[in-house]
């Protein structure tokens, strides 16, 4: 087996081989695809239409709790059986970070009184700031 250098007149090779560079490339592709998706905090619920929501930051990564159509209530991406077991994980969540405040991901067709008592188990577990995730007009 022999190696070649060039073109036919024997010099050295000057194209650059970018086969590597693809390869590299649609490995991070990859990845960046799988991970996109797992990025997203909280269980996947159609957030209610907000004209004047304002991004709020109070500083600090929060707890995030998502009501899902069917009134099941999510920390993050676990299930909580009721609101009296959702108290105590909140009061967990916040021995670690006692500043955090708590996000509430409700979806769009529930009512007022279904997310009523997840917004006061909340309160009892003394989460310093509970906010309500909404989407603006433009769907973001």
């Amino acid at each position: 087996m022999g190696m070649s250098t060039g073109g036919s007149q024997g010099g050295v090779k000057t194209d650059i081989n970018i086969t590597p560079l693809v390869d590299v490339v649609l490995v991070l592709l990859i990845i960046f695809m799988v991970v996109t998706p797992e990025l997203q905090r909280g269980k996947e619920v159609k957030l209610p239409n907000a004209s004047t929501a304002k991004r709020r930051d109070d500083g600090g990564d929060p707890v995030v709790v998502s009501v899902t159509p069917s009134r099941q209530i999510f920390v993050e991406q676990d299930q909580v059986p009721d609101e009296a077991a959702l108290t105590e994980q909140i009061k967990e969540a916040l021995k670690v970070l006692p500043g955090r405040g708590v996000l509430i991901k409700g979806d769009s067709t529930l009512r007022y009184g279904d997310v009523k008592g997840v917004i006061t188990a909340i309160r009892n577990a003394g989460a310093p700031s509970v906010s309500l995730a909404a989407a603006t007009e433009d769907g973001k």
